[in-house]
């Protein structure tokens, strides 16, 4: 499940782009958003997962998740690509790792393993790599907003993780991504008044499309799932495949060519996801999902 939602994840920041190129950033999110929420309704009605929520805490509960987790995530990604390289936005919102083991070790008592400890050790290795070529220049917003996106996903992850919703965990997610529909439907009508995909042409409207269904849809489920079966700390830190994936991806569909700094920075980021993976632990009963 972790190997394919890195690869949904990391394939997605080049096809973003090619949406972005002639459509707004919330217009796009906000269409994702929908598209989401329907395949995720879709997969819970044929696979006959349950939408119902017990009580009032557990809507509060899924409401932080999906402002966290997903609205924060889309919205604060969009604004920081408007300032900022999609390639350090992408490589930024990867900080996740690191505030998810210290949340995680705050809130949860997950005390980070060895080989977590080392796979963290290589993750902020090759963040300052990619990241110490900024300190020589003035550092734009959307570097701020790209580190605050890691931030919120890392914290919408604990929060999910610490909250234990006592609902099927597709039903949940369908639940959470219909949410964040609604939050960036209404980003979308203060900053953009409305939607505009006038301009845009099929390759843009194939790219949001599959934005949609595959990455705000099949993988949001994935996400939902896994970290409910795995320590907080090893999912986020196991999702750092992502970014690199999403650079071949850049340089196969957009044609874009890494420094040296990317490469060795991409290398090491990938050593700690392959850490995290071979590191892999087994379940305690409080994470396994109600039947």
């Amino acid at each position: 499940m972790l190997v394919v939602l890195c690869l949904i994840w990391g394939i997605t920041w080049p096809i973003m782009r090619i949406a972005l190129y002639e459509v707004p950033p919330l217009s796009m999110r906000t269409v994702t958003a929908a598209l989401g929420a329907m395949t995720l309704y879709i997969f819970c009605r044929v696979q006959g997962h349950s939408l119902r929520v017990a009580n009032a805490k557990a809507w509060v509960h899924i409401t932080v998740v999906s402002l966290l987790s997903i609205v924060a995530f889309t919205v604060f990604g969009s604004f920081a690509q408007l300032t900022a390289a999609t390639s350090r936005v992408t490589i930024l919102a990867y900080t996740m790792p690191i505030w998810a083991v210290l949340l995680a070790w705050l809130f949860l008592g997950e005390r980070p393993n060895r080989m977590q400890a080392i796979a963290l050790g290589l993750c902020a290795a090759g963040l300052a790599i990619l990241i110490y070529p900024l300190a020589a220049t003035k550092i734009a917003p959307g570097i701020w907003l790209a580190l605050l996106t890691g931030v919120c996903w890392a914290a919408g992850t604990v929060y999910f993780k610490w909250a234990q919703i006592k609902a099927d965990p597709m039903g949940v997610t369908s639940w959470q991504v219909t949410i964040a529909f609604f939050a960036t439907l209404a980003c979308l009508l203060i900053f953009e008044g409305r939607l505009h995909f006038g301009a845009a042409h099929a390759a843009a409207l194939w790219a949001t499309a599959s934005t949609g269904i595959l990455a705000n849809g099949a993988a949001y489920g994935l996400w939902f799932a896994i970290i409910r079966r795995l320590p907080a700390a090893t999912a986020s830190l196991g999702v750092l495949g992502s970014p690199v994936i999403g650079v071949v991806g850049s340089m196969l569909i957009l044609g874009e060519r890494p420094t040296v700094a990317d490469l060795v920075g991409f290398a090491l980021i990938f050593a700690a996801s392959a850490c995290v993976l071979l590191a892999r632990k087994a379940p305690v009963a409080a994470t396994t999902p109600p039947t």
